[in-house]
């Protein structure tokens, strides 16, 4: 990997007060060393109450080049897009076009041997479909392009058994995001992102949104962050490096559970839209930003588009996150302080990181610790220790360890996977989340921490 330190091009920071001004330092300290230790390298926008109170781009749109970022570069938002797809079947239901509780079978007809799966259980990620990638990877010829008509066209096909009935659990599903981005192409008679531009994107003034397959409809972007990753001999490339069988390459067609490009000015746009009436009033955004009641009566933690938090410290939060083809994103609504947190990021390497939790800390004015934890690197076989189902008496739920490539994940029961960064000490952490895991292999436990949680689980 090439050592040298990227120039920082400076943003306006808008202030207002001495208190904004103080959390405007702090943030910008915590941005810049995180940019110093290599660790960032994006655009970030932090608001309250809609009044931008940090604003800053960190490193290069692209890496090649040494071209800078600005506050108007624009960049893929991977899975934050999701939020667009469930916001364009929300007007689609709006508008008398679709119910959320009729079965997808009415709008694709092909996927008719899945009866009991609804457009709602898309929406909420509680329908049991296999992931579409998995298959793909499998299955798909990688010299073609896959759009969202050949998972139609491969799920008809293949008929791949849901993972679980309907409303039975939780589990994130591209797959489901995927199919709500053809729903929404079907019955609007439009491409899904000229949808999205009539609907919302226009509607909105965001001048600088819109969806773009960089791979499959290749055109200019003038501003455009391209994204880069890390490859397996250190070396940050163009994801495109790795060969047309790459995942990013040849699943570029697809829309829906990606796709959406933009600013982290319009997505400031986008935010403060979602506290008026224009696209939406406040019966719909009630179902938008609330979990949905399982089989057996647990409610989730995702809406529509939207990861739903209750913290007693900060309250109601609705945020989300993506990853994808080098870009690393998020945003957070904190719905009941009206703090805004987005942070779009080009560059995804094994020491990237998004340091929402302290970015939120220093929001509320709470006290930040710099950790003093070093990146660990671990051998396959010294990954396979840590695998395993924890859990504990006075724990309500099991944390099953499991292992992808050379990552590990976490899973908590009923829950999403999600990554393990790896530091020394058999210490592994979830930063969004504020997870950490410390395992003892020795005596086969692992300590789980979250902010004040704190338990001892033992491996089954």
């Amino acid at each position: 990997m090439n050592k040298f330190l990227l120039p920082i091009l400076f943003s306006v920071v808008i202030t207002v007060n001495a208190q904004e001004k103080t959390k405007a330092d702090k943030l910008d300290s915590l941005f810049t060393k995180n940019y110093e230790d290599k660790i960032f390298n994006g655009n970030v926008l932090i608001a309250e109450k809609g009044k931008i109170i940090f604003q800053k781009s960190f490193g290069v749109a692209d890496y090649e080049t040494k071209r800078l970022l600005n506050n108007a570069t624009i960049f893929e938002l991977a899975s934050v897009s999701k939020q667009f797809t469930a916001m364009g079947i929300v007007l689609l239901e709006k508008q008398g076009k679709l119910k959320y509780d009729e079965p997808i079978s009415k709008f694709i007809p092909e996927l008719s041997f899945y009866k009991n799966i609804t457009v709602r259980n898309l929406l909420n990620h509680t329908g049991g479909l296999p992931d579409y990638i998995e298959i793909f990877s499998e299955k798909w010829d990688k010299s073609k392009f896959a759009t969202n008509k050949d998972i139609v066209t491969e799920f008809s096909k293949y008929k791949p058994e849901i993972l679980f009935q309907p409303n039975e659990k939780y589990e994130y599903s591209n797959t489901g995001y995927a199919l709500l981005g053809y729903i929404i192409e079907k019955v609007s008679g439009q491409s899904f992102g000229d949808y999205l531009e009539a609907n919302i994107f226009k509607p909105l003034g965001m001048k600088n949104t819109f969806v773009y397959r960089s791979r499959f409809q290749p055109k200019v972007v003038e501003n455009y962050a391209k994204g880069f990753i890390e490859n397996d001999f250190g070396l940050i490339v163009s994801p495109d490096a790795l060969g047309k069988s790459f995942l990013s390459y040849y699943l570029d067609g697809i829309v829906g559970d990606g796709m959406v490009n933009s600013t982290t000015e319009d997505l400031l746009k986008w935010d403060r839209s979602l506290y008026t009436d224009k696209l939406v009033n406040e019966k719909d955004k009630a179902i938008i930003f609330q979990g949905v009641k399982l089989n057996d009566g647990k409610m989730t933690d995702y809406g529509f588009g939207w990861q739903i938090a209750e913290k007693k410290e900060y309250g109601k939060i609705a945020a989300h996150s993506g990853g994808w083809a080098g870009y690393t994103t998020y945003i957070e609504r904190n719905l009941s302080k009206d703090q805004t947190i987005i942070i779009l990021q080009n560059i995804d390497t094994s020491k990237t990181e998004i340091p929402v939790q302290n970015a939120r800390k220093i929001l509320n004015n709470e006290k930040i610790f710099v950790t003093t934890l070093k990146k660990g690197v671990y051998s396959d076989k010294e990954l396979d220790q840590f695998l395993g189902i924890y859990g504990a008496e006075n724990y309500p739920m099991k944390i099953t360890i499991s292992k992808d490539g050379e990552n590990l994940y976490g899973q908590a029961t009923g829950q999403g996977r999600f990554p393990l960064q790896a530091f020394e000490n058999n210490v592994f952490t979830f930063d969004d989340a504020g997870i950490k895991f410390i395992f003892n292999t020795e005596k086969k436990e692992m300590l789980y921490t979250q902010g004040k949680i704190k338990f001892l689980l033992k491996k089954e």
